[in-house]
């Protein structure tokens, strides 16, 4: 059995008992993680992939250490020129051990009907104050491309060749 799981923004594929370096987290040594993004897994032959995520499935792991990468030096040239510069960088990482993958059981994600439920409104909101900016009589104190996309909601013809006072003049009718 083995799982595609996204850690720490990158993708490893994982069996159990495997030790894998990934990118530093902030765990303490020692502690036990779980990762929720799934997005793949193979269960002898049977292969369940996920849209981006499977919902349910959830890989536990125990942090072994942290550590550093080898050093990668960067050194930069323009020829001629007299520069030159020289950096070194050390990558951390911390080295995790799978432990089990679990194709049910997980936390459901509620937080996704709520985001939907917000979107909703702040799609209804929108057209409330379009209707209320059409009705207001003040129209002097609102910009020339205020005013076009006012005339281009209520379909007046010709609404971009016509000067502010016309505009304003259209939209009282």
């Amino acid at each position: 059995m083995y799982a595609i799981v996204e850690i720490a923004g990158q993708q490893f594929k994982v069996a159990k008992d495997q030790k894998v370096f990934v990118h530093r987290l902030q765990e303490e040594e020692g502690n036990k993680v779980s990762f929720n993004k799934v997005l793949l897994l193979d269960n002898e032959g049977t292969v369940t992939v996920g849209a981006p995520a499977i919902e349910g499935a959830e890989v536990t792991a125990k942090i072994l250490g942290h550590l550093k990468g080898d050093k990668v030096i960067v050194f930069k040239k323009k020829r001629r020129k007299g520069y030159r510069v020289k950096n070194g960088h050390r990558q951390a990482f911390t080295e995790i051990q799978i432990e089990s993958i679990a194709t049910s059981g997980a936390k459901k994600k509620v937080a996704k009907k709520a985001v939907v439920k917000k979107e909703a409104t702040k799609k209804a909101e929108p057209k409330t104050e379009v209707v209320e900016k059409t009705s207001s009589d003040n129209l002097s104190s609102k910009t020339v491309a205020e005013l076009k996309a006012l005339a281009k909601d209520k379909g007046i013809s010709g609404y971009t060749s016509l000067k502010k006072a016309e505009l304003i003049e259209a939209l009282k009718k």
